[in-house]
């Protein structure tokens, strides 16, 4: 890589990053339900898409520590969103599932962004929408490396 390609990807870097930031920052708070954080609702989500595990497998999940996971799925429990259930071979452990009420929740507040996001979709142009179509799977790339 070129001293001039190595520029060029840092200048691209550096206009790209706020704009995704600022989006993103935008999008998550189109919210339903604020009393809910954004690592509780990140929780629920690795829940209901990985099914059940331990407060620990899920502390790594999500990249946080386990003491801090286990405030946030007492809160969680608390409020009915998630259950407690005993783990099948160790009795020290715990394993936690989401409940109706919580994927209820996950999939309102999904909705509420997808709404906030369709409105603003539909402001641009076909080429623009189709310009983001395109961009989707890069995305997708850059999140993998």
């Amino acid at each position: 890589m070129t001293t001039a390609t190595k520029g060029t990807i840092s200048e691209l870097a550096a206009v790209l990053r706020p704009s995704l930031l600022r989006l993103t920052r935008i999008v998550r708070n189109q919210r339903v339900d604020m009393s809910i954080t954004l690592t509780q609702l990140s929780a629920m989500g690795t829940l209901h898409k990985h099914g059940p595990m331990s407060a620990g497998e899920l502390a790594a999940c999500e990249r946080v520590q386990p003491p801090s996971m286990t405030k946030v799925l007492a809160n969680l429990e608390e409020r009915g969103l998630v259950r407690r259930e005993a783990h099948p071979t160790d009795r020290r452990q715990a394993i936690m599932s989401i409940t109706g009420e919580g994927v209820a929740l996950l999939e309102s507040e999904r909705r509420s962004r997808d709404a906030w996001l369709s409105q603003r979709l539909a402001q641009l142009t076909p080429e623009e929408r189709a310009l983001i179509r395109n961009v989707i799977p890069v995305f997708d790339k850059l999140a993998q490396l």
